[in-house]
């Protein structure tokens, strides 16, 4: 199970701005968008004093045209703050909102209704970890059950509760969720999440029985994966910018700016 830890500095609100609207457009070229519905949001800084701060997406605009003037930024209660010539879908937020506002970590949260994901949401046994991906997610995928359509504030504490600790949840009969403590940390973790749907779906389309991982190579593969996320190279930003550029997204990420190694003096 994924421990949450300190949480990196969030980025500037303009270079949230960039990064989301990238992540929104590229969204739409994976097939991953569901019209004017469903939600990506990350947390942007806010006034000493003030509540936190979140940008998403204009209700009503699809994610093909969602760009980084048009995001919307809001609190916690999905209430906009500032001005924007756009509304925002406020009882969406339901979901988005109780996941940020307990965990400190949850910089970025991600929901889709993608169909691979729909429909191992359906299926009882949910997803089975015999799969590359799936594998990699051994013990860390948690399970709510449907209450029907999540607008309601009254569903809150139950969401957060069956989120617990983990950074996948599966929204049973619904869809699937992650969160990542950055845009690029959440992606990773959505598409290794949505791949495992994917070929688990196209595995038991097959002839033939599914051969089990044994539980003891499912004990040690979550590692692999946790690695790349925590390791001197950000395989998770390498990847999410790959796909960017991939998909002909026009995004520029600000240069990290790394401190002169200090010289020794004699």
């Amino acid at each position: 199970m994924t421990t949450p830890s300190r949480p990196p500095a969030l980025p500037t609100e303009a270079e949230a701005r960039r990064e989301l609207a990238a992540c929104y457009v590229l969204f739409d070229r994976l097939g991953w968008a569901e019209g004017i519905f469903n939600h990506i949001t990350v947390r942007v800084p806010s006034p000493a004093g003030a509540g936190p701060h979140y940008l998403i997406n204009p209700f009503g605009l699809h994610y093909a045209e969602v760009t980084a003037d048009n995001l919307v930024k809001i609190d916690v209660d999905g209430s906009v703050i500032g001005d924007s010539a756009h509304g925002v879908n406020r009882a969406g937020f339901v979901i988005h909102g109780a996941i940020h506002a307990a965990r400190d970590d949850a910089h970025c949260v991600m929901h889709t209704h993608t169909t691979a994901g729909c429909a191992i949401a359906c299926k009882e046994e949910g997803l089975r970890h015999d799969n590359f991906y799936s594998a990699m997610l051994w013990g860390e995928v948690a399970y709510h059950d449907y209450e029907g359509v999540t607008t309601s504030l009254a569903e809150r504490p139950r969401l957060v509760a069956s989120l617990g600790t983990r950074s996948h949840l599966v929204l049973r009969n619904h869809g699937l969720l992650v969160v990542g403590e950055t845009l690029p940390q959440a992606f990773h973790r959505l598409w290794t999440l949505q791949r495992a749907c994917e070929i688990q779906l196209a595995s038991d389309a097959g002839v033939g029985a599914n051969r089990a991982v044994p539980v003891d190579v499912l004990e040690r593969v979550p590692a692999t994966r946790l690695r790349m996320e925590t390791g001197q190279t950000d395989t998770a930003t390498l990847l999410f910018d790959a796909m960017v550029r991939r998909a002909g997204i026009h995004f520029v990420r600000a240069p990290v700016m790394k401190p002169n190694p200090v010289k020794e003096t004699t």
